[in-house]
């Protein structure tokens, strides 16, 4: 077999392939025994009937053109491996030239991962948030827990702000109640906005045993996005009572003895997410940096394959589970269509330009990856997905995408390779020093997932 190879840009080439004859022999034996287990001829058992006879009946084309298709990855693969290339997606392949008992020629046109030079990254500087806690955020968090701690009583008057109220829906659509429009004994908080728009309005000023009507768009249900006419009747007004902020309230609400104690063990948790925020931050930003630095030829069909890939993953999955369709999610957002594609391109080239990157970052770093360091990124992995180490462990082996857990882990690496070369200060001028590595690189991976999401490269490499 005999290869060359043509640059066609610096994302595609075109493979020329030439094979001998003799080199389709394996593939024209087993065409010939695959057609022999599926024809009958009178006179011959079957698996026996005779390559000539066969010929004579179903003709020799189509042999041959069992037998090519048999060949054509494996010339293909040779070929590849040959020229020491990284092929993304699948090839466009046109045979240009089919000699019984002469020659096999064909084309292969295929996107490849493109040549890429990292210079140096050293001098890399970002800015991130200082770490700032103030009374007042310490304050917030206190009285969020407080909130946790509420209780409520029953009372004897109208509906106010923050009550509250036991209530049954009914909702109309073209003044038809809908089967899953009726809900008894919903309990819901006046003023959280977890219930459908207008109901509060509705609401308030009502005793127990009023009753109101009034219009919304459905959120959820067989109807979503339509407007209903709803009637809302309350059946129970109660009050909610905050526990006095004491030491009695410390030991209730925490394993700490006082007040102060509590506070101080708040702030200490916000500084603690602050760093955490900042370290991430600052991966962003390196990253960002990064990029800026690096020349990348982004291939056309994998981009295009990416976008698809995000738009499909928002409007089937993400976007479904809240009941929203595209149209409405932009309205919600406030974007145009031609916002929301911009947008989509945008991270889909920033994306495969990461992915590309910290690959090339990998290879020159010589970066490996551990069981440990697997094993830790699949755990939390396992747990944003929602499901137990084991399950999530038994869907990657059974999907086979073990290697794209390792090429995660190795990029977050490579990213925090990085950011450990780069200069980070606060925005109060102050060197910021990560020392955290364990939080470092688990930072890095999920910057580096954000960034990628879904690798289209890895998805499509083949």
């Amino acid at each position: 077999m005999k290869s060359a190879v043509e640059t066609l840009n610096p994302t595609r080439v075109r493979l020329t392939v030439e094979v001998p004859f003799e080199e389709l022999k394996d593939s024209l034996d087993a065409a010939y025994k695959k057609i022999n287990q599926q024809v009958t001829v009178k006179g011959f058992r079957k698996g026996k009937v005779p390559a000539r006879v066969i010929d004579q009946r179903f003709g020799r084309g189509a042999v041959l053109e069992e037998a090519v298709n048999d060949a054509l990855p494996k010339f293909y693969t040779d070929a590849v491996n040959e020229a020491e290339l990284s092929p993304l997606g699948q090839p466009e392949v046109d045979i240009t030239e089919l000699k019984d008992g002469e020659t096999l020629n064909f084309t292969a046109e295929v996107d490849i991962r493109p040549t890429i030079e990292i210079p140096d990254y050293s001098g890399i500087e970002v800015e991130v948030d200082a770490v700032e806690v103030t009374d007042e955020d310490v304050e917030k968090s206190v009285e969020q827990l407080r909130e946790r701690f509420a209780s409520t009583s029953p009372v004897e008057r109208a509906a106010e702000d923050g009550d509250v109220v036991t209530i049954d829906l009914e909702a109309k659509v073209d003044g038809e109640v809908l089967e899953d429009g009726v809900a008894s004994g919903v309990s819901y908080t006046i003023g959280s906005g977890e219930l459908l728009d207008g109901i509060d309005d509705a609401v308030k000023g009502l005793e127990a045993g009023g009753e109101a009507t009034f219009t919304s768009e459905l959120k959820g249900g067989s109807a979503a996005g339509k407007e209903s006419e709803v009637t809302v009747k309350v059946s129970q007004v109660a009050a909610r009572e905050l526990p006095e902020l004491d030491d009695e309230f410390a030991q209730l609400a925490s394993e700490f003895d006082t007040l102060e104690e509590l506070k101080a063990d708040s702030r200490k948790r916000l500084e603690n997410m602050k760093q955490y925020d900042q370290a991430t931050q600052a991966q962003e930003r390196v990253l960002e940096k990064l990029l800026e630095l690096v020349e990348v030829p982004v291939p056309e069909k994998l981009l295009e394959d990416e976008i698809n890939t995000r738009k499909h993953n928002l409007e089937h999955h993400q976007l479904g589970q809240m009941g929203l369709d595209l149209a409405k999610y932009l309205e919600i957002q406030g974007k145009t269509e031609e916002e929301f594609e911009t947008e989509t391109r945008e991270a889909a080239v920033k994306g495969i330009k990461t992915q590309f990157v910290l690959d090339e970052l990998v290879k020159q770093e010589k970066l490996n990856v551990n069981q440990e360091e697997l094993t830790e990124h699949l755990m939390r992995r396992a747990a944003s997905s929602g499901m137990s180490p084991d399950q999530f462990a038994q869907a990657v082996v059974e999907q086979g995408q073990v290697p794209l857990l390792v090429g995660e882990v190795a990029r977050g690496k490579a990213l925090a390779s990085v950011v450990e070369k780069a200069t980070v200060k606060d925005t109060n001028g102050e060197i910021v020093d990560l020392e955290d590595e364990e939080e470092e690189t688990e930072a890095s991976e999920s910057t580096e997932a954000e960034a990628t999401e879904a690798p289209a490269e890895e998805k499509t490499e083949g």
